[in-house]
């Protein structure tokens, strides 16, 4: 029997789970595959790291190195510090004995389980399975549906104010960047000063990338971005990435908080050391550390003060709970809250609620560059047409951790001043840079093979599609310059004949992508991991209403197929809707989808008929799906999550009862028969919780069984299903 591995996740994506899979099964194994669970959720990892539980994220690693692996992974927490201790605190709660999250070490045994526990921060679990590049693209349906059934997307102003300011000239990652080409394997040491932080073990032709972000001019780049805001009549908003970003991003998230809050930080200064304030973990930790002590409510005072006050004014992530951008370091994704900007029409909410236009402050150019202009293009030119626009797809550099975030192991915040050299075991230094105590520095590397092979699947996809493809390569960027000696040479390998493929610096590939997706058209942009992250949210959002239904598709390198399914940034507030009132409303499209392309490769794989008619069936049960409207309803007592799994069931069974394949009809005609006859009383069972508050027994390690009851709440829709 054929194996997919159905990645056991976290939250919103993770409680369908339990209402989906059952269904996937019953149909799969009618074909041979099996598809079988790997628990790679954060609460998993928290255990596997304190030796308690499997280490299931390491046993996938070897999969994806697996000529017929086979991976469905769904969106996963990549954790703050802050998701890391709830998750901590939920599962001593229940019973397990591991020790709390110590955020100041003092001796060597909590420096110990501070370094097991950080292995399940930030983006722990990409890097291990993505031994593959990128193919993200809508599926024609999905495109085709949301042209039918546009979603909103508000006009902006008619003189608007709405604009992204990030760090020009030598004080960011862009400005900094140095980049070389190592000729020969060799070890490689980062040093400060003369004293070792790390060394690595470079391979003949790696892309090795230093740079550091000076936080002097952080905090100078901060300043001024509030006092325009002021001048400019317009919210203050920081987007940045703490989550992937583990090292970086907080740290400057917590430079961003102290600044806009500079009067509270000097004057309770004393009390904040005293109490082990960690501004990179944003006001809800401070709140924490403050509770109980004398001075509570005079400081909580203070903070309200500057949020209530006219100037400046902080955008807000919850108006109702008083909760600003700066509640804490993973409220605010960049790749899911700067979409929101633009559908919005260049606003964000402010402390009463209202919809405000907005700065959107985002430090680093390398990317922040982009958003400027998606944003300048919509202040332009006005707001997209859902009905009419034309489609981005991508093809990401990011097999064997190119660009991984910075690649956390050579991420440092800098304990002194003065030179940090990267030098090897046989070329002697390859870059120096000056820098400042509490300066960033990071290391970024990049392999041959990977580069490769995103060119191979540039042009097989350009090929494919007849559009232009647009290598996002910027000339001014060092990092740039040594990847594109490499695509001009690799290309030579490859047949361009016919195929439009150019290269743009980011700037230029924004203007030329958005001018063709006004005019309707197609463009493929080709670009390295962190751009993907963001182009394969904001475009799929605008277009689509959600990135959660995109194909996401990562041909691994060692001839297996991983199959990512969309984005999670929302599944949070799913989950509290689902606890409060029994209502889930996150689509399983994306999930359904991957399904299929993963079937696909089992069928074209094993020349398998019956593989072959199993998908074709989920194909137009997929499309039936969209051409009825059955995504799940986003308010208490519309149909769910779990009524649109029984309707991608229905259709299913009356795909293949109605097919080709004699044994797979038979078989599920009656199923077919059954789930249409019985749709009423399925429908009632499903409904009748809708408005009951659910116990699931945990948020980050729910109990497997009070979930699943939860999420399959129908006694008819069980036996049919369980019966196949």
């Amino acid at each position: 029997m054929s194996k997919i591995i159905w990645s056991k996740i976290d939250e919103a994506p993770a409680l369908a789970t339990y209402s989906l899979l059952p269904i996937v099964n019953a149909f799969t194994k009618a074909a041979g595959v099996e598809v079988v669970t790997s628990d790679i959720s954060l609460a998993g990892r928290v255990l596997s790291a304190m030796g308690l539980a499997e280490d299931e994220l390491s046993k996938l690693g070897e999969v994806v190195l697996q000529e017929d692996g086979n991976i469905i992974k769904l969106p996963n927490i990549s954790a703050s510090v802050g998701q890391l201790k709830d998750c901590i605190a939920e599962l001593q709660s229940q019973g397990f004995d591991i020790p709390a999250y110590p955020e100041n070490p003092t001796n060597d045994a909590e420096k110990a389980t501070q370094a097991k526990y950080s292995t399940c921060l930030g983006s722990a679990v990409n890097p291990v399975l993505r031994e593959g590049n990128s193919d993200r693209r809508a599926a024609k349906a999905v495109k085709k549906f949301a042209q039918n059934n546009p979603h909103k997307l508000r006009a902006f102003p008619e003189n608007p104010k709405a604009y992204v300011a990030h760090m020009e000239g030598n004080g960011d990652f862009y400005g900094n960047e140095k980049s070389v080409t190592v000729e020969k394997a060799q070890k490689v040491t980062i040093a400060l000063n003369g004293k070792e932080l790390t060394t690595i073990d470079a391979i003949d032709g790696e892309i090795l990338d230093g740079t550091y972000m000076s936080i002097a001019a952080l905090n100078t780049f901060y300043a001024k971005t509030i006092e325009d805001s002021v001048k400019n009549d317009v919210l203050w908003s920081l987007h940045l990435k703490a989550t992937m970003m583990k090292i970086s991003d907080p740290i400057m998230f917590g430079h961003g908080f102290k600044i806009f809050f500079k009067d509270v930080f000097a004057k309770y200064a004393d009390t904040f050391a005293e109490l082990n304030v960690a501004p990179n973990q944003g006001m809800s930790d401070l709140e924490k550390k403050i509770a109980g002590h004398a001075k509570e409510a005079e400081i909580k005072a203070a903070f309200l003060a500057v949020v209530e006050g006219d100037s400046p004014r902080i955008a807000m992530v919850d108006s109702d709970n008083g909760k600003t951008n700066f509640n804490a370091s993973n409220d605010v994704i960049i790749d899911a809250s700067m979409p929101v900007v633009v559908r919005e029409g260049g606003k964000q909410w402010d402390r009463t609620g209202a919809a405000v236009e907005c700065v959107a402050v985002i430090p680093d150019s390398t990317y922040g560059m982009f958003h400027q202009e998606m944003v300048a293009d919509c202040v332009k030119n006005g707001q997209y047409d859902v009905t009419t626009m034309g489609t981005m797809q991508n093809i990401g550099l990011m097999a064997q951790k190119a660009e991984e975030y910075g690649s956390h192991p050579t991420t440092f915040e800098l304990a002194e001043a003065g030179t940090v050299t990267v030098t090897g075991s046989i070329d002697g230094e390859m870059m120096s840079f000056e820098c400042e105590a509490g300066d960033i520095w990071r290391m970024s590397r990049t392999k041959d093979i990977p580069i490769k092979d995103w060119v191979r699947l540039t042009v097989e996809r350009t090929g494919l599609e007849k559009v232009p493809a647009i290598f996002w390569l910027d000339d001014k960027r060092a990092h740039d310059v040594q990847v594109k000696i490499k695509v001009d040479a690799f290309l030579k390998e490859f047949d361009t004949t016919g195929l439009d493929i150019q290269f743009m610096n980011v700037t230029d590939a924004t203007r030329f992508t958005n001018a063709r997706v006004r005019e309707g058209k197609m463009t493929i942009a080709v670009t390295g991991n962190v751009l993907r992250d963001h182009l394969t949210d904001m475009y799929p959002i605008l277009e689509l209403g959600t990135s959660a239904k995109m194909l996401s598709i990562v041909p691994l390198l060692a001839g297996g197929g991983l199959y990512e399914t969309g984005a999670g940034g929302s599944a949070p507030k799913h989950v509290e809707q689902f606890l409060k009132e029994g209502h889930l409303r996150w689509d399983s499209l994306g999930e359904i989808l991957a399904l299929a392309e993963s079937l696909r490769f089992l069928g074209i794989k094993n020349s398998d008929a019956k593989l072959t008619a199993l998908t074709a069936a989920l194909d137009v049960a997929n499309d039936a799906y969209l051409d009825n409207n059955k995504e799940p309803g986003r308010k208490v007592g519309q149909p769910d999550n779990k009524a649109s799994h029984f309707f991608v069931a229905q259709y299913w069974a009356k795909a293949l009862a109605e097919g080709d394949n004699a044994e797979l009809a038979a078989k599920f005609a009656p199923v077919a028969k059954e789930l249409k006859e019985k749709e009423d009383t399925i429908m009632a069972e499903l409904l009748a919780v809708e408005g009951k508050a659910q116990d699931i027994g945990g948020y980050f390690h729910p109990d497997d069984a009070k979930a699943e009851k939860a999420m399959r709440p129908s006694a008819t829709l069980n036996a049919i299903i369980d019966a196949i």
